[in-house]
């Protein structure tokens, strides 16, 4: 095995990879960081109306990208299976960043939702977008969104004229929405938002040109509040998801090291010297684009990723009883639902980097920095889930430092019951709406939180009755697990 150069690939791993920072309204990161999984080019379909993914799978980052000319052009040309997105005309309903001109602030839509149904705040919305014409009031949105519920018949009318204006042209406008779960304060005034949102969304596919597409999470589109209405299932049958498989995580490492502004060039020169792989320059974007066999072909990504690593989990002899790099690094950052996020895949390689290298090691990456680079993207996993989910949090302190998993549900559910943690959480829960979506089957007790913690990924619920818990989760909550990556204190 011929290893790349240390210093310059750890370089490249520091200045290549993405960090953590939120996604804004105009795409943070350049062209040449963009990479499309194959089974994405589907979520990037002007008729794939729903998006859904985990938090850290790239919705936000599509959304942004979609309304971006540079990262569209660069999309259509790299990746030929989403050509389509270059003759797209595309805006943003709501989202973070936005001018609130165009998208109402979750203040807005407070005050709007006080006075309007909301179904009339949206169309107000897909109005702005489209720019209708007059009668249609551009002053505020409290205007617009009377005028709206008060002219149905000159709405549909002028809606109509817009989308033969559209076909006229030869393009379908696409009005991007994101960061649902920020509608409102608290769930109560998130639900008929988002309800209203997705409802709309089905009855303008009646249309020829003129689409929504909303990026959500998998929790928003499993509530009933939310997602039963008449018809639903025709959009959620159809929903893409931003599933990400290895190749695909591998796939992403590549591209952004292969366009490193640091360490990049070497680290394409070493992949044709070493493993014949050319890299091909984009010349609209001035990006290179990762070679197809580091892109489609496992074998080829894991020559490549243990000339990065070294060949196995350890040193010595015994190296290989501890797993092979290439496929221990995804097996220990999957969740509950077997997904990997890209930000997780990410933060564990950039720390990796940072770690200390033995003297005697030949390669950019060691086995011990790659196993502290987990414990690091489990603890920002978990720092997301806790924001994301407080209650989580509530019914996992008492766990720390006194469970191995897999255990059995009794030894869980023992661990609750001295200080009565779930009938505290019934109480917090009851006293006061949250803006989290609480667990929805607390009424059942322990049973019922445990099932809310497999929905969500943290647990599984094995078929032997036990529970285990993934590594992504276990570390930072501070499960144990025999032979396991060692929990953080």
């Amino acid at each position: 095995m011929n290893p790349f150069p240390p210093n310059e690939t750890r370089q490249a791993l520091s200045s290549g990879l993405p960090g953590n920072d939120d996604a804004a309204s105009i795409p943070t990161r350049a062209v040449a960081f963009t990479s499309l999984p194959p089974s994405h080019a589907r979520a990037l379909d002007p008729d794939a109306i729903l998006v859904e993914g985990i938090r850290g799978a790239g919705k936000s980052f599509w959304w942004s990208a979609l309304h971006s000319d540079k990262h569209r052009a660069f999309i259509a040309t790299a990746f030929p299976e989403a050509s389509a997105v270059a003759r797209l005309r595309t805006s943003q309903g709501f989202g973070t960043g936005l001018d609130p001109a165009v998208a109402p602030s979750k203040d807005v839509l407070a005050h709007l939702a006080a006075k309007h149904d909301p179904r009339s705040i949206w169309r107000a919305v897909v109005a702005t977008h489209l720019e209708f014409s007059s009668p249609f009031p551009t002053i505020n949105w409290d205007q617009r969104v009377s005028w709206v519920a008060q002219n149905p018949e000159m709405y549909d009318h002028l809606l109509y004229n817009k989308d033969l204006e559209l076909a006229s042209r030869g393009q379908t406008h696409i009005v991007l929405f994101d960061a649902l779960d920020r509608l409102a304060d608290d769930w109560p005034g998130i639900r008929p938002l988002a309800r209203a949102l997705l409802q709309l969304a089905l009855d303008l596919r009646s249309l020829r040109m003129v689409r929504l597409k909303l990026f959500v999470r998998p929790d928003m589109l499993e509530d009933p509040g939310i997602s039963s209405f008449p018809d639903a299932s025709k959009l959620l049958s159809r929903k893409a998801s931003l599933a990400w498989r290895r190749a695909d995580l591998y796939a992403l490492l590549y591209q952004c090291l292969g366009n490193a502004p640091q360490g990049g060039e070497a680290f394409r020169s070493h992949c044709d010297s070493a493993f014949g792989l050319k890299w091909k320059l984009n010349a609209e974007s001035d990006a290179w684009v990762v070679p197809n066999a580091l892109r489609l072909d496992e074998e080829k990504q894991k020559d490549v990723f243990h000339a990065i690593t070294g060949p196995t989990m350890g040193s010595g002899p015994s190296g290989h009883k501890r797993g092979y790099p290439y496929t221990w690094l995804p097996n220990h950052l999957l969740d509950g639902r077997e997904q990997v996020s890209p930000r997780s895949f990410a933060a564990a390689l950039r720390y990796a980097a940072a770690a200390d290298i033995p003297e005697d090691w030949q390669y950019a990456l060691s086995y011990r920095g790659i196993q502290a680079g987990v414990q690091e993207a489990s603890r920002i996993r978990v720092d997301e889930i806790r924001e994301d989910y407080p209650w989580v949090d509530d019914v996992m302190k008492p766990l720390h430092g006194k469970l191995t998993v897999p255990c059995s549900e009794e030894e869980m559910v023992s661990t609750w019951k001295p200080d009565d943690t779930i009938g505290s959480l019934r109480e917090q829960v009851s006293g006061s709406p949250t803006v989290k979506l609480p667990p929805q089957h607390i009424d059942d007790g322990p049973r019922g939180i445990l099932r809310d913690l497999a929905a969500l990924g943290v647990v599984m619920l094995m078929s032997d009755g036990r529970i285990q818990m993934p590594d992504v989760y276990r570390v930072a909550f501070g499960l144990g697990r025999r032979g396991g990556v060692r929990p953080l204190k």
